[in-house]
């Protein structure tokens, strides 16, 4: 009676396809995670801008003093501006430390060299500027 199965040579095939296919699916996949990180933080740094733009306009001008005064204009604002290299948002560390009275500067800077490729400042007045980001 024979026995029914796999030979090697038949599972070393079906090996061989699974990884190449993770091969090229791999880098795609991480690519796509860096575009996502890049695109979500332009869009969070741009959020908080004009929350501080809209906190400017409500008060005669003078613009926020804290990211808590910003949460009422964008609840994520204390997440985003908490966030450190040990817990970035998104792959992004925001610094939020350019709030004052007079008004703004807040930036984005990737946590890693994988986790994104721009760094992200807006300035009072909305202006977004990027820079190529350089691993320390």
């Amino acid at each position: 009676m024979r026995k029914k199965g796999f030979t090697l040579v038949e599972i070393m095939i079906v090996v061989a396809i699974i990884a190449l296919l993770a091969a090229i699916a791999i880098p795609n996949l991480l690519s796509a995670k860096r575009t996502a990180n890049t695109a979500a933080a332009k869009a969070n740094v741009r959020a908080l801008s004009t929350a501080a733009e809209i906190y400017a306009t409500g008060h005669n001008g003078a613009y926020p003093a804290n990211t808590a005064a910003l949460v009422p204009y964008i609840a994520a604002a204390t997440s985003l501006c908490g966030s450190s290299a040990a817990a970035p948002v998104q792959g992004y560390v925001y610094s939020c430390a350019g709030l004052t009275g007079a008004g703004y500067t807040i930036t984005a800077t990737p946590a890693s060299a994988t986790a994104g490729d721009t760094t992200y400042s807006v300035t009072t007045g909305g202006v977004i500027t990027e820079t190529a980001y350089v691993a320390p």
